[in-house]
């Protein structure tokens, strides 16, 4: 994206970074690291009203959750044996050498999401069919079963090559969900949890490892844990691990009750700066695959511990309002602690999330208002970009990508509050921009080390001899950004905070003029 759009925190409102916002509501000021502890706060029965809002102001992130809110924008690529079957849920007993992606280009893959604005990719490494892109030990049902590259292909090894040769990060998908295993006697099989030895070593394996490790798993579970341990050890640093909490098509006498606390513990051991998503204890699906955020989207939310330590919504996926100060009281019941949660947005370019001929992918007014309804607030887009039967992002998704860069670049061209004088007010902070100018677009942003604190606010122009409201809005967070109805033509500006859980530190507020 645009250099001045991405580094508008380093503007003038910089210098206010460390305001705390007098007036509001006092709080103890955090050390500048986050740390894993004060990511989440328990909550009792006995607690307050004010002591459920304290202690949501006193939640940090963790450095890993700074790093992946900063992503702002990442990929998706489904791509597996349904490519080429049509399906979007796989059966499980595919024959691997329906996949056949004879063309097979990461390195497009990897420009074509670079030149887009993506910071990140998330290849499906193992959708529910249970189809694995990698060579695994621990299945047939694998790219090494197909007659592409005469069994010795590997997309995930070159999904991850690509990947950082170009300079993005690398995320994978591992479904819990597996039907091909199902079919094995393996998932679902009603087997006890036992302590299971980390990697299981099969006849012929060459491995030695420096170390081995002992979870509690079932049968399913340790077929997990040795299917992550192969990713995490054998494809070099992996930055998010995305999970979601699907369940197979299988008789309803059947579950697998996922080793989750197993799981977790394995990543972070072998990978400890990797966000863990969306079932998973860093970052939570926003609760719809539209892409869309809340109006006003909390990163502090309650949440319960279920199943094996599974981090869940104390309420619902799909609530309305996740963090308010009347859902900390209306969860209370059903909370075990308040944590930093943030939200991603997935979505798909195209209609479907795997490759379809048919298809064709979303128009640049459509994407635009996806990322202005996502990074605009407080959220991570993810957005799907399925690689064709060739094994390459279409052409026409291809070009929709840098128009849609290209859009985002125009709505928000020059910050001009870069550079500009800003003060301190009772309130909030002042920027004067030198002389009028038209202003249409207001990002803003929250410094995050100090929690999420602001409840509500207003942003003013001085007209006429007076602060004038041009926008008015609820959460800020890592990002906020608000589209004017028409521009405002004036000199100074004014974000003036009107609620607060506790003292604000804002890092960023942007001025532009979009060019549209």
């Amino acid at each position: 994206m645009a250099l001045s759009r991405r580094l508008f925190v380093t503007s003038a409102a910089l210098s206010v970074s460390a305001l705390a916002t007098s007036g509001l509501p006092a709080a103890a000021a955090p050390s500048a690291s986050a740390s894993d502890d004060r990511s989440r706060i328990p909550v009792s029965p006995d607690d307050t009203p004010d002591e459920l809002v304290r202690k949501a102001s006193r939640v940090r992130p963790t450095a890993r959750q700074i790093a992946w809110q900063a992503l702002e924008q990442t990929g998706f690529l489904h791509f597996g044996v349904n490519t080429f079957t049509g399906l979007e849920w796989g059966t499980g007993d595919e024959d691997p050498d329906v996949f056949q992606p004879t063309g097979l280009d990461t390195d497009q893959w990897a420009r074509a999401l670079r030149d887009g604005g993506f910071r990140l990719a998330i290849l499906t490494v193992k959708h529910h069919d249970g189809f694995v892109l990698y060579p695994s030990r621990y299945t047939r049902h694998t790219v090494a079963s197909s007659s592409w590259q005469d069994g010795h292909g590997d997309v995930l090894r070159s999904f991850a090559d690509s990947m950082r040769r170009h300079g993005l990060k690398v995320g994978v998908y591992i479904s819990p969900a597996d039907e091909n295993q199902y079919l094995h006697g393996v998932y679902a099989n009603g087997s006890a949890r036992t302590p299971r030895t980390i990697p299981t070593l099969v006849p012929g394996d060459d491995r030695t490892p420096d170390r081995f490790y002992t979870f509690q798993g079932t049968d399913y579970g340790a077929h997990m844990l040795n299917t992550l341990h192969e990713v995490l050890t054998e494809y070099g640093p992996v930055d998010e691990v995305w999970f979601d909490g699907a369940q197979g098509h299988i008789p309803p006498d059947k579950v697998e009750n996922y080793d989750w606390d197993s799981w977790y513990a394995l990543v972070r051991t072998l990978a400890p700066d990797a966000a863990i998503a969306v079932t998973g204890p860093d970052l939570r699906w926003v609760g719809n695959e539209d892409g869309l955020a809340r109006e006003n989207e909390w990163s502090v939310i309650p949440v319960k511990e279920n199943q094996y330590g599974r981090t869940d919504w104390a309420l619902s996926y799909d609530t309305a309002d996740e963090g308010s100060r009347a859902v900390l009281v209306t969860a209370q019941p059903k909370t075990d602690y308040l944590q930093w949660w943030p939200a991603e947005c997935d979505v798909s370019i195209r209609d479907g999330w795997f490759y379809h001929s048919d298809q064709l992918p979303k128009s640049v007014d459509d994407l635009t208002k996806i990322w202005f309804g996502s990074v605009g607030r407080n959220s991570v887009l993810l957005l799907n970009v399925p690689p064709d039967t060739d094994g390459r992002l279409h052409d026409t998704d291809v070009a929709r990508l840098r128009e849609f860069r290209a859009r985002i670049d125009s709505e928000l061209p020059q910050d001009l509050a870069r550079g500009a004088r800003t003060t301190r007010t009772a309130s909030g902070i002042t920027v004067d921009l030198g002389r009028a100018r038209e202003v249409d677009r207001v990002r803003l942003a929250e410094d995050t080390r100090h929690g999420q604190q602001v409840e509500s606010f207003v942003v003013e122009a001085w007209l006429d001899g007076s602060w004038t409201q041009a926008a008015a809005a609820g959460t800020i967070g890592a990002s906020r950004i608000l589209l004017l109805p028409a521009p405002v033509r004036a000199q100074r500006w004014r974000l003036r905070v009107t609620g607060a859980r506790g003292a604000v530190h804002i890092a960023g507020f942007g001025l532009y003029r979009s060019q549209v």
